[in-house]
């Protein structure tokens, strides 16, 4: 999941130091198969996330000498435009990392294999139902969760108790939040935190503790104009009250944690995904903290559980029973479990994940604690998005970013949105 679109980016001469040091990255072939099935499998992440998956690849190997992997990886936006080259053109590798985005576009491509063919090879009994169904398009599973995770308000620790505004809680609503970063600016003298208004994701939330959603079952928008005129008039009296971050600060977010102004140092929260909240270790010197998302003005919550990622399997693939019996084992083995940790999320696999938890260090700890303590909380996921929604993010952004500078009022600007939206659902 790239998060509040929280895409990780790796350098050019870290790739290649990385590379040079793990067999298989970048899909080098070796001088020969040697009699053994070859898959390609491809991911986006960041170097830590490949050593993980490399040394993961490593055990799959020794379980399965059959079989050799072809591994490589990127940031998320060079997967992603990669990814749709391969598809294109017919050549999409063997097992694929998807995001929630890409499952409905890869699958009514016929990029994508029906994994229900591959029942005897890729078990799903573990996984919670609601959560699996996420991968589905018109009935069929094209694609498994991988990772499990979660929208979270992230936190200056420091920061935020030293004000003496009262920590976040469970349960809390979104006009309680409101007041909390109004309370945040005026005792710190800088945003209490990033403006939520240019997020679809927040924006989601915002919507399901109102009963709403994004999309209805048969792919067309689930929400109206009013509503997200309601959303935006919200947020941007929250901008023009410094409670939340100036137009200035808010139009630099690319998705990367650096760039939001808690990363910055110019706010104290942000709105995020929990597994890239990681990110923000490195920024805050003093450390964060996890809190829920506001809820709705009747305590219901629009937060979910969400699939980080997921994997699939090309529709072409020469081989298509190994390449099932790889995402199984990323997924069910305690030896992938163990190597992999939170690396993509929370495992999916609920026996796997109750064992392992007590074993996660760190920030791994820190995203499992705060995951259990909503278990039960939280609505069923939603069905994957439509295409569509890929374009609509960023159609999303730059219509409320021309209510930050004030270009649009915040109807004028739904209204366009929805226009847009109506028009690339059809398309």
């Amino acid at each position: 999941m790239p998060g509040n679109r929280t895409r990780v980016s790796c350098s050019v001469a870290v790739v290649l130091a990385l590379c040079s040091a793990l067999s298989g990255c970048g899909g080098t072939d070796d001088g020969g198969s040697g009699g053994k099935v070859v898959l390609r499998y491809t991911w986006w992440g960041n170097p830590d996330r490949a050593a993980r998956t490399e040394k993961a690849i490593a055990l799959f190997e020794k379980r399965h000498p059959g079989i050799r992997v072809q591994t490589s990886f990127s940031g998320y936006d060079a997967y992603k435009q990669k990814l749709a080259t391969q598809a294109a053109g017919g050549d999409a590798p063997d097992v694929m990392q998807l995001d929630y985005r890409m499952i409905d576009q890869y699958a009514s491509g016929g990029v994508l294999l029906d994994l229900g063919t591959q029942k005897a090879a890729l078990g799903t009994g573990e996984i919670d139902a609601g959560l699996l169904a996420t991968g589905r398009v018109n009935g069929k599973q094209y694609a498994i969760p991988q990772g499990r995770g979660t929208e979270t308000m992230v936190y200056d620790v420091k920061e935020w108790k030293s004000s003496g505004v009262a920590l976040p809680r469970e349960g809390w609503t979104w006009s309680q939040w409101a007041d909390a970063m109004r309370q945040l600016a005026k005792r710190t003298g800088k945003p209490g935190g990033t403006d939520p208004g240019q997020s679809e994701d927040a924006f989601e939330v915002w919507l399901r503790g109102r009963g709403k959603s994004l999309y209805t079952k048969d792919r067309k928008l689930g929400f109206t104009a009013d509503d997200l005129t309601r959303w935006w008039t919200f947020t941007d009296k929250l901008r023009r009250e410094g409670a939340v971050s100036p137009a200035e600060q808010t139009t630099q977010l690319d998705g990367s944690v650096e760039n939001t102004p808690l990363g910055r140092g110019k706010a104290v929260s942000d709105v995020n995904w929990d597994a890239p909240a990681s990110g923000f270790l490195a920024l805050v010197p003093d450390g964060v903290a996890l809190a829920p998302m506001p809820s709705g003005e009747d305590g219901t919550p629009g937060q979910y559980f969400k699939p980080s990622m997921f994997m699939g399997v090309s529709a072409h693939t020469s081989h298509p029973k190994e390449a099932a019996e790889l995402i199984d084992f990323m997924i069910n083995d305690p030896g992938a479990g163990t190597i992999l940790g939170a690396a993509r999320g929370i495992p999916v696999n609920e026996s796997l994940r109750d064992k392992l938890a007590p074993a996660l260090k760190d920030f791994d700890r820190t995203i499992s604690d705060y995951q259990s303590s909503l278990e039960g909380d939280l609505k069923a996921p939603p069905q994957a998005p439509p295409s569509g929604d890929n374009a609509l993010q960023t159609t999303f952004q730059r219509d409320y970013d021309q209510v930050s500078y004030e270009r649009m009022s915040p109807r004028e600007a739904a209204k366009n949105y929805i226009t847009e939206a109506k028009a690339e659902l059809r398309s």
